[in-house]
């Protein structure tokens, strides 16, 4: 069988079970198998698959027509430019999730707050880290920036090499810890930072039940769909991300007001918190942010236009 044929039998599978993004699909999976570029296809769309390729392309069809999740046959979701490994133990990284790391990159950009930090340097804590996407993508760009980082992708050939300390004058320490409650995520957190060459501590913890010291920027992609809402979601969400990570109780805005009871024994004053939201939160998580005294809070967007970040200063 060709690569056309079989990507064109897949594609159709797919449609026949409802996969809204059925051609995207069977294209990433033969991919994946193939090690095939849209270009080299293209040319040479002929080419046959050997019985290996077959087989496992097809199995990985029959798996998606079940609803498991793309990421979750390849292991893999690309963030930040940066692939991470995923499995049933972690949110699937979004694009929309990308506008929280964006939106951190942004706040210790700004000059005052770089300045003042310089000496000190940034220490940064991700609660709810779950695959460590997030705080290993803001250290990724913030230790390149500052001339910590040489080397390439590991899928290139080598190790990005990660000193912590900026060689730049006065560019100060980078250090990032990541929370979470569940010690299989941690794992994988663990695994990616290796993988990626990144430094950084990961610690199993309810919130800030075990968590040490002060931190000048936390972050926070925390559960926050509504208990009663879960249900509804996608089957590839609903049965197939692990319940911990979605369900933010009654409103979902649970661990919101945890996080915002405890928060300033834990942030430096002049300190950022920034969280991910559901789209219709801006409000609710704003106006908390504001009563536990917060200013300058602020709502990002996400390309869709839809709120997606709510960030302040302590």
């Amino acid at each position: 069988m060709t690569q056309r044929e079989a990507y064109q039998k897949g594609t159709e599978r797919l449609r026949q079970a409802g996969i809204a993004e059925a051609k995207l699909d069977a294209w990433y999976l033969l991919e994946y198998v193939t090690g095939t570029s849209r270009a080299t296809y293209f040319a040479d769309s002929e080419k046959p698959l050997n019985p290996a390729e077959e087989e496992q392309y097809f199995e990985w069809i029959g798996q998606r027509e079940k609803r498991i999740p793309l990421q979750h046959l390849t292991g893999v979701q690309e963030f930040m430019g940066l692939d991470f490994l995923v499995n049933d133990q972690v949110l699937i990284p979004r694009q929309d999730t990308e506008i929280l790391v964006e939106t951190a990159l942004e706040l210790v950009r700004d000059p005052l707050w770089k300045k003042r930090k310089a000496e000190d340097g940034i220490h940064i804590l991700d609660l709810c880290t779950g695959s460590g996407c997030i705080l290993l993508s803001v250290l990724r760009f913030l230790l390149e920036e500052r001339g910590s980082f040489s080397g390439r992708r590991p899928d290139e050939g080598a190790l990005y090499t990660c000193a912590g300390e900026s060689s730049k004058p006065g560019g100060g320490k980078v250090t990032g810890v990541g929370i979470d409650l569940s010690g299989k995520a941690l794992e994988l957190a663990r695994k990616n930072g290796e993988r990626l060459q990144i430094q950084a501590e990961f610690y199993q913890s309810d919130l800030f039940e075990r968590v040490e010291g002060t931190y000048d920027l936390i972050l926070s992609n925390p559960p926050y769909i509504p208990t009663a809402e879960i249900s509804g979601l996608q089957e590839e969400v609903r049965a197939h991300d692990p319940v911990l990570a979605l369900d933010g109780g009654r409103d979902g805005l649970s661990f919101y007001r945890r996080i915002l009871k405890e928060v300033r024994g834990y942030l430096t004053v002049g300190g950022y918190l920034a969280f991910e939201i559901g789209a219709d939160q801006a409000a609710d998580v704003g106006e908390m942010m504001r009563s536990a005294g917060f200013r300058q809070v602020t709502v990002r967007q996400d390309l869709a236009e839809l709120d997606r970040v709510v960030y302040g200063i302590l």
